[in-house]
């Protein structure tokens, strides 16, 4: 196995990036584990605010109504079994990862063709993941939680189980909620397989800034029958290095020497999850080359069509673009956020997109420290070099393509 393709199996397992393609439904205090509705009329869906305003501040998050269930749909309910009270698993840092095991109680086949977060604290609650546990990786997870004292188990860089061989380009996502999500529902004729004996891992980032009250967040798959004739959607990651140095000026603070920053987020979050800053310059082919714009490309190895495409940064971002093909006369833009909205994370579909064999795939971002001196959550906090963390005020660059394959 070649340098890259050892990153890539890298990364693959210990990423866990936010699709930001969530929301948050009705009311978390009427969610109850395993609690199911069959289609019947709903109320329009409404818009819901963030758990955190554009400036960095912390809102109320008002929970958005689920949109109406199509023919043939039902919605399972699952909540956390108790609250957890979030805290810093290092005792170093401001931000929390911590997965809750949850059970749809599947007896048959399923097929996912929605999700919704329900943030039970929502001023506490920065996003949410949702993870594939195949049957046979139950067990695993099982005793994860039952060797870990409380709710769930710390889980910075992933879920902590086997990843099965899952790489970058087919992420065992189900799902997410991140700022201006609400229900994510899939176009008609498309959905995630969700097999029998199945169970789900809801990964939460806690932002310990806002405080540390306990929380109950659920969760809400919309499903349908596993032999309804639906194609496989999948995710396609798309991570780039973030390289961004002090402001000229601003470089007396110690932490603007790379090696420091990098060390710093290697104590609040473990030596795996810190590395991928390098990681990713290995996977993406690039050199550590200190600038506000950073991308990757990747080269695609199998046919597939673009369905969706979202894009993540944290709260120093300024742009994000994805583009097939780029500096060629083939180059195609699938997404262009001029300018970035930390509130407005949701999946974007577009008209389907296909792309072969050997084609090069994008993004690029650029973030500015900038935004430092006018965000409430880097208040008292000067220039720091920023590489890729899991923190909230740490920095991230994702492209997220939803896709299907042959």
């Amino acid at each position: 196995m070649n340098r890259r393709l050892r990153a890539s199996a890298l990364v693959a397992a210990s990423l866990l990036l936010l699709a930001g393609c969530g929301g948050n439904a009705e009311d978390a205090h009427t969610a109850h584990s395993g609690a199911e509705q069959s289609a019947s009329p709903e109320p329009a869906a409404e818009p819901a605010s963030a758990g955190h305003d554009s400036h960095g501040g912390t809102t109320t998050a008002q929970a958005a109504k689920p949109r109406p269930l199509r023919a043939g749909e039902r919605r399972v309910t699952l909540e956390m079994p108790a609250a957890y009270t979030p805290s810093a698993p290092t005792g170093v840092g401001t931000d929390d990862y911590r997965c809750f095991l949850l059970d749809p109680g599947l007896e048959k086949d399923a097929i996912i063709t929605g999700t919704n977060v329900l943030p039970g604290n929502p001023q506490v609650v920065h996003h949410v993941i949702l993870f594939r546990v195949p049957a046979d990786q139950v067990g695993v997870a099982e005793d994860m939680d039952a060797g870990t004292p409380g709710e769930g188990w710390t889980c910075f860089g992933g879920t902590g189980l086997d990843a099965g061989g899952a790489q970058l380009d087919n992420a065992p996502w189900l799902g997410a909620w991140a700022p201006g999500g609400s229900e994510a529902v899939t176009k008609p004729g498309f959905g995630v397989p969700l097999e029998k004996g199945s169970r789900v891992v809801m990964q939460v980032h806690y932002n310990l800034l806002a405080g540390s009250e306990p929380d109950t967040s659920a969760t809400q798959l919309r499903l349908a029958p596993g032999n309804a004739d639906l194609a496989t959607l999948s995710t396609f990651l798309l991570p780039s290095p973030v390289e961004l140095p002090c402001r000229p000026g601003h470089t007396d603070n110690p932490m603007c020497d790379r090696d420091a920053a990098l060390a710093d987020v290697k104590a609040r979050f473990g030596h795996g999850p810190g590395a991928l800053a390098d990681l990713l310059h290995l996977l993406c082919g690039t050199k550590t080359v200190a600038g506000e714009t950073q991308s990757c490309t990747r080269t695609v190895g199998e046919p597939m069509t673009i369905h969706g495409v979202a894009g993540h940064m944290h709260l120093l971002g300024r742009e994000i673009k994805i583009e097939i093909n780029p500096d060629t006369p083939q180059a195609q833009t699938v997404l262009d956020i001029p300018v970035w909205d930390f509130d407005n994370q949701g999946a974007k579909p577009i008209d389907p997109v296909k792309v072969e064999p050997w084609d090069n795939v994008r993004v690029t971002c650029r973030h500015s420290q900038d935004l430092r001196d006018k965000l409430p959550s880097f208040e008292g906090q000067p220039d720091r070099y920023v590489v890729w963390g899991e923190g909230t005020t740490d920095e991230m660059c994702l492209g997220m393509l939803q896709v299907t394959r042959p």
